[in-house]
């Protein structure tokens, strides 16, 4: 099992809030020379027709991997991987950071 080095928690958040909060974090993670963060987004909603995208639960995990690599950090990620039930399942994600050259 991975143990990831840094979390950071969108889950709950809006769209706008929590796309500052993954870019924000993702340069904190860098600076404390983190190689595996812990991205718990929320569970995705299987179906939800009736919302609108940027209103409905699972939003922020439909929309995370766009931000990831558009965001300032797109070069410095090795991979995005599901994180062990432990650490939230389908909730969440592993980022794997490359190492700094």
């Amino acid at each position: 099992m991975v143990h990831p080095d840094f979390t950071l928690d969108l889950h709950g958040a809006s769209l706008d809030a929590a796309h500052a909060r993954l870019d924000h974090g993702l340069t904190q993670a860098l600076a404390h020379g983190a190689r595996v963060v812990l991205l718990i987004t929320g569970r995705a909603r299987l179906s939800d027709d009736h919302a609108g995208r940027s209103n409905r639960r699972g939003a922020i995990r439909a929309k995370f991997l766009d931000w990831l690599m558009a965001g300032p950090h797109a070069s410095r990620i090795a991979a995005v991987r599901p994180a062990h039930p432990r650490h939230g399942g389908a909730g969440a994600v592993y980022i794997v950071l490359r190492r700094a050259r």
